[in-house]
């Protein structure tokens, strides 16, 4: 697989070294001359010096028979025209961009980029996990952008404690996956398995119905019967 990386900063550069370790081919593109040869001194002529903002640079790395773009410098505007420009004029099948303010991730979807990576809001669902008042932890946005996968942690107060999954009213177009026990142990659940309060369910859902499904595994009252299928 041939994969483009546009940025050497230490997200660059320990990306690219994992991507060389594994045998794809990588080019790194960066501005700075310095961090042009630290590269190119720890990881070989695998890094071309230039913007990749702008379309000379990428048409000039062979963007066009790329596989993937990957943009991770420190600027989020520079990243998401880097994936516009290598999508719509080169068409790259897959972009992937490091997202330094969570508040534009939902920028970048609309815009079209495939995959976006937050640091912040990684960190963000780790500590979530330990907090009562966010039961509802978004993990991955598949590709497409339309769909989540989230982690939903069942409150010993909720409806659906002690419920089979049959009987359990889910939004349109949600499906549990994987129920965690309090032991940690994995479950691949069925219509018939129960859910027990504790329970990490992880579900993949449209992102418009998250709130939906937070209720319909958290609340209390419950969200009432399935209708007939």
């Amino acid at each position: 697989m041939y994969i483009i990386v546009v940025g050497a900063g230490k997200v660059g550069y320990y990306l690219a070294r994992e991507l060389v370790e594994e045998q794809h081919e990588v080019l790194v593109i960066e501005q700075d001359p310095a961090k042009c040869a630290s590269i190119s001194e720890e990881l070989g002529e695998i890094v071309m010096q230039g913007d990749g903002c702008e379309a000379s640079t990428l048409e000039q790395a062979g963007v066009g028979r790329c596989d993937m773009i990957i943009a991770v410098t420190g600027d989020d505007e520079d990243n998401l025209v880097v994936c516009q420009v290598a999508r719509h004029r080169f068409h790259v099948p897959r972009t992937v961009a490091r997202v330094n303010n969570p508040k534009n991730e939902e920028i970048f979807r609309t815009l079209g980029i495939d995959t976006t990576v937050s640091a912040t809001s990684v960190i963000m669902a780790h500590i979530e996990q330990e907090l009562p008042s966010h039961p509802l932890i978004p993990l991955m946005t598949l590709k497409g952008g339309g769909l989540e996968i989230v982690e939903v942690k069942v409150p010993a107060e909720s409806f659906v404690v002690g419920k089979p999954i049959r009987d359990i009213l889910l939004p349109h177009q949600s499906l549990i996956s994987l129920i965690i026990d309090t032991e940690g142990h994995p479950r691949i659940p069925t219509s018939e398995t129960v859910i027990h309060a504790g329970d990490e369910v992880v579900a993949v859902t449209m992102r418009e119905s998250e709130a939906a499904l937070r209720l319909a595994l958290t609340s209390s009252r419950g969200m009432g019967p399935p209708g007939p299928s």
